[in-house]
């Protein structure tokens, strides 16, 4: 059984893959190794956790203007995640998907939820993300 919900689409495409969810927000810029898709961040709940294939669902983004470089580098040593859902949109983390689709062909769709909606995501879920059609489709044990 599967659960469709609604969303904004902030980057176009359609990417599945385990949801790995936290209701923190994420540095990529001294929060994410992007050589190794983990968060390397100590004080937050996902510390050691990889990022790469997931759906990584997180609030917003938090730090500087290199998030977007570092998207880029998770990327090009193919650890990158798989979607960002999201539920406050930023512009400058929203610049990193874009930049990977130019420079590497590779499509990060990011979208945005209500707090509600969110709160549906769990980790462990499967979702398909999809931005052009403004929906995500979870499935999993949970359902």
């Amino acid at each position: 059984m599967a659960k469709v919900i609604k969303c904004k689409c902030r980057v176009s495409g359609r990417r599945e893959g385990d949801i790995l969810t936290t209701d923190q927000p994420v540095s990529f810029w001294g929060g994410v190794d992007p050589e190794q898709g983990i968060i390397i961040d100590p004080r937050h709940e996902l510390f050691g956790a990889s990022v790469a294939g997931k759906v990584l669902a997180f609030p917003y983004g938090k730090g500087s203007a290199a998030a977007p470089m570092v998207i880029l580098e998770l990327v090009r040593a193919k650890k990158a995640p798989t979607a960002l859902v999201l539920i406050e949109v930023d512009s400058l983390l929203v610049s990193g998907p874009v930049i990977c689709k130019h420079f590497y062909g590779e499509t990060i769709p990011v979208v945005t939820l209500n707090h509600e909606e969110f709160q549906l995501l769990k980790t462990g879920l499967h979702a398909v993300v999809d931005g052009s059609k403004g929906e995500i489709v979870l499935s999993g044990s949970a359902f």
